[in-house]
Formats: C-alpha cells, sequence, structure tokens
C-alpha cells in the first residue's frame, strides 16, 4: 500500500516537474520570441532609415538637374549651316550657339546654357551677333556668369535696347523697306550684279553719320538712313542673304588705328572682300572745292554712279590690307583673285601702263560724254610709272581734244589722285 502511495507521489512529483520544466521552457521560448521580435523591429527600423535616406538624397539630385532651366531649342542645327563663324564651332559650342540664339530672339532675360566657362560663352555670343544681322535689338553686349556643381552651367544675360513688341514694330519697318529695295534688282541678276547693286543701294540712300542713333545695326540704315560702318556692313550682310549670296561680317582696324567693320562674300566660287561704308564717296579737293557737287547723280560707261567708289567692291587681300587690319582672333579664308573686282569687269584696272591706252580711255569718256576717267592700278609701281605720265603728257592732249570737239575756248576738268589706293580719276567737264 505504501508503494502504491510511494509511486502515486513520485508520478504527482514527476508530473509537476514536467509542468514547471514546459512553464520555464514557455517563459524561455517567449522571452526568445520577443527578442526576435525586437531584433527584427529594429532591423527594419534601421533598414527603413537607410531606405528614407537613399530617397532624400535621389530626389535632392533630382531636384538639382531639374532646377537648371536650359534654353529650349526649338530650330534644328542645319538652320545655322552657311553662317560662317557658326560653321568653325565644335559641336558642344554649336548648341551652346544656337541655345544662345533661341533666348536672345525671344528677348529671354537669362539664358541657361551648356557651358562650364563664362568667357567661352561671351565669345560664342559675339560671333553670333557676327552671323545674325537681323537682330538689332542687342549688340552682343551681356553678363556670363558660370555655376559650379554637380552639373555645371553658365547664365547669359544680354543687353536688351528694346521690348520684344517694340522689336516686332521695328522688324516690320526693316522687312517693308528692304523688300521695297530689292523689288530694283532685275530678277535674272547673278551673284556680282547681286553684291554690286546691294553696295550701291545702300551708298546712294544711306549717309555716315556717327552720330546717328542706333548706328550699330540695321535699324539705322533701313529706317534711320544714316550709320556708321556696323550698320553699312550688318545691312549689306543682311540683303545678301536674302538674295541667297554668302556674305558675313567682319572687324577690324584702320590702318590709321580706327574700329571698322566690312564684308567677306563669295561671288563665282571664289572669296572677296565687300567695303561698303567706304564706297561712300571720297573726292580729292582741288583747291578747296568739293568735286561731289559737280559729279553727284553722274553716271561712268558703265551705267554706274561715279560719285562711288568702287575699290572695296569685291577686292583681294593686297588691296583690302592696304587699308584694313583683321582682329586678332579672327580666322578668315585666302582672298587671292581681283576677277569680280568692279574696275576689272569694266576694264578699268591696269596691271601695266601703256600711254596710248591711257589716253584712248580718256577720250572715249569724253566722246561719249560721261562724267569721269577712272584708272585703277594693280601696285604701287605702275600706279607710279602712269601718274607721271599722264598728268604730264596724256591729260593735256586728252583736254585739248575735248576742247576741239565740244568747240570750247576753256577747258576745265578735276580729279582724284590717291597714291594710296594706286587710283587716278579725272572728272570732266563739258561747258
Amino acid at each position: 500500500m505504501q508503494e502504491i502511495i510511494r509511486m502515486i507521489e513520485t508520478g504527482a512529483k514527476k508530473q509537476s516537474m514536467k509542468r514547471r520544466h514546459l512553464r520555464i521552457y514557455r517563459k524561455r521560448r517567449e522571452k526568445k520570441t520577443l527578442i526576435l521580435i525586437l531584433i527584427c523591429i529594429l532591423l527594419i527600423g534601421i533598414a527603413a532609415a537607410e531606405r528614407i535616406g537613399y530617397i532624400d538624397m535621389e530626389q535632392f539630385i533630382s531636384d538639382k538637374q531639374e532646377a537648371i532651366p536650359y534654353q529650349k531649342v526649338s530650330k534644328t542645327a542645319e538652320e545655322n549651316t552657311e553662317k560662317y563663324y557658326y560653321r568653325q564651332l565644335p559641336e558642344e559650342q554649336k548648341q551652346v550657339y544656337r541655345e544662345i540664339l533661341e533666348g536672345v530672339r525671344n528677348h529671354t532675360e537669362e539664358i541657361y546654357v551648356h557651358d562650364t566657362d563664362a568667357d567661352e560663352t561671351n565669345q560664342i555670343f559675339r560671333k553670333l551677333m557676327k552671323d545674325q544681322p537681323d537682330i538689332f535689338w542687342c549688340d552682343g553686349t551681356a553678363t556670363a556668369t558660370t555655376h559650379k556643381g554637380t552639373e555645371s552651367y553658365t547664365v547669359l544675360k544680354p543687353k536688351y535696347f528694346y521690348t520684344a513688341k517694340e522689336s516686332q514694330t521695328m522688324q516690320t519697318e526693316i522687312t517693308q523697306v528692304a523688300a521695297k529695295w530689292l523689288a530694283g534688282l532685275d530678277a535674272d541678276a547673278d551673284e556680282y550684279q547681286k553684291i554690286l547693286y546691294v553696295y550701291e543701294k545702300i551708298v546712294d540712300e544711306v549717309d555716315y553719320d556717327e552720330s546717328a542713333p542706333d548706328n550699330q545695326n540695321i535699324y539705322s540704315i533701313f529706317v534711320n538712313r544714316q550709320s556708321v560702318c556696323a550698320g553699312y556692313s550688318k545691312a549689306t550682310q543682311y540683303l545678301l542673304e536674302q538674295l541667297g549670296v554668302f556674305c558675313t561680317y567682319v572687324t577690324g582696324k584702320t590702318t590709321e588705328g580706327g574700329n571698322h567693320a566690312w564684308n567677306l562674300v563669295k561671288c563665282n566660287g571664289d572669296y572677296y572682300y565687300v567695303d561698303t561704308t567706304w564706297g561712300d564717296p571720297v573726292f580729292q579737293q582741288e583747291e578747296g572745292e568739293d568735286i561731289s557737287q559737280d559729279t553727284n547723280q553722274e553716271t561712268d560707261t558703265s551705267g554706274n554712279k561715279t560719285n562711288i567708289s568702287y575699290d572695296y567692291m569685291c577686292c583681294d587681300d593686297t588691296q583690302l590690307f592696304q587699308t584694313h587690319i583683321l582682329d586678332k582672333d579672327t580666322q578668315m579664308p585666302e582672298c587671292s583673285k581681283m576677277d569680280c573686282n568692279y574696275y576689272v569687269v569694266n576694264g578699268m584696272y591696269y596691271t601695266q601702263y601703256d600711254a596710248e591706252q591711257a589716253l584712248g580711255a580718256m577720250n572715249q569718256t569724253i566722246w561719249t560724254k560721261k562724267s569721269a576717267t577712272t584708272f585703277k592700278f594693280s601696285d604701287n609701281a605702275v600706279y607710279q610709272q602712269a601718274h607721271d605720265d599722264i598728268f604730264q603728257k596724256e591729260l593735256a592732249k586728252a583736254a585739248q581734244n575735248l576742247a576741239d570737239y565740244y568747240g570750247l575756248l576753256q577747258v576745265k576738268y578735276q580729279y582724284i589722285d590717291d597714291p594710296r589706293l594706286h587710283k587716278i580719276v579725272i572728272f570732266w567737264q563739258y561747258s
């Protein structure tokens, strides 16, 4: 009986120990589970914190990139392929050129461009202004600031003289006058005739005036009719481009040191220089008298006006660089021919001197009662030889022929003697 009771007690103790172990196991299991839960929460928190930090940084960088409002370009690159200075640029600078051009045409106050050098941006802007003569509301003056960062860029702030609305009204005026001027050109005109027409038209219509308003742009030419070399040259470029003739704007100095502008053109496949400004009358005064009054509106044997100088109507390097100096940073193609020079085309250009030929030219002018005889010599040696013989002998013979032919008792003439340009022009009077 006692043995049975001990067995029962022993079983009860075992059962109690089992329950105790079970409770300990459960407590340990609950504690382990709690620890696992805490670890998971901690890991999730850390992962979430890292993920949030990554998202913020990514968003910051994205916002930084989107915050740069680069100038959008609507026109294609092909639209500027004929522009001389644009063609000289590397591809990455051509992109900047197009961005600036779009911004300036839209009168954008701050133009954001893909350039990391403010000086380079300014240089591109100046070249652009040489290519685009129709932009009269801005002269190339601007400030450029480069911003360095994850993505560097430059902001260009051009100086505008007129609002977009004012510019539109002025452009309409320019367009109307330019169309009227070009209406007088023969529809079948070749490249030489187009260049000559524009050269003469501007000289005839415009007065040189350093005090003229807007004298650095084409508005001064077409509307005000008063300008300086910048206006003359940009108007020449503007009109010839409309006529499909290659023409670009060139800057430099005169040999006297003054700033100057002129043009480079292409005629019959070759490059020539044109200086419309210097086509304005340059008269040799004799005893203080201005001969322009006597030659106004007169024409020569080719029907062209004798009060216009044609020395720079399609000339070569040799002719131009006697009086002009290119800017140091300007690269121009070689101009080695004189085939399309006005004096060559019209038989007034002499590479050697012949006295009989000179007298014949003067007699021909007199018999046809034209106002002037022009001699243009290829170099100083030929000019010097011609000068001495013409003024000492042949001119007197021609004057006597004039008196005999028209029955005059007294002969009057005036002349231009220009050793710098190797030219002699004699103006005849018939009464």
